[in-house]
């Protein structure tokens, strides 16, 4: 029987939680993920995670926060005058939003403060910051 190695294309099943034991993601009533292992499709610590399983091995693990999405950083976290943003958009705590940046890219960022005059703006991945628990099945070696 094959086991996972980098450049495998694989598939499999799987359900991510927080250290609180909150669900963040999961494949459940969806197809597998399917990716090349190595390729960087996936965070670094999911891809060596992979490595060595076999088909229809199940495992569980938890990847720290510096190979998952990083730490969090306060240079992402900025304040904006509430003018700036448009009214209709009723911008609330832990709202997702789109910023346009001086050069044409547009970020996404998370509302992370109100206040009467201005709005904070994360734009920090999410789970930066968070270890991440994966519990996961191979189901096919490609």
């Amino acid at each position: 029987m094959s086991t996972v190695n980098n450049n495998d294309t694989i598939s499999l099943h799987y359900s991510g939680t927080l250290n609180n034991g909150e669900q963040f993601d999961s494949s459940e009533g969806r197809e597998p993920l399917k990716f090349e292992v190595g390729a960087g499709q996936v965070i670094p610590g999911f891809d060596k995670a992979v490595l060595g399983m076999k088909k229809d091995e199940q495992k569980k693990f938890t990847i720290p926060a510096a190979e998952a999405y990083g730490e969090a950083k306060e240079e992402l976290v900025y304040e904006v005058p509430k003018a700036s943003i448009p009214a209709e958009l009723n911008a609330s705590k832990g709202q997702r939003l789109v910023s346009n940046l001086e050069d044409g890219r547009q970020i996404p960022v998370t509302v992370s403060n109100v206040t009467e005059d201005t709005i904070t703006l994360d734009a920090n991945h999410p789970l930066a910051g968070q270890d991440l628990t994966f519990d996961i099945k191979i189901v096919d070696i490609h």
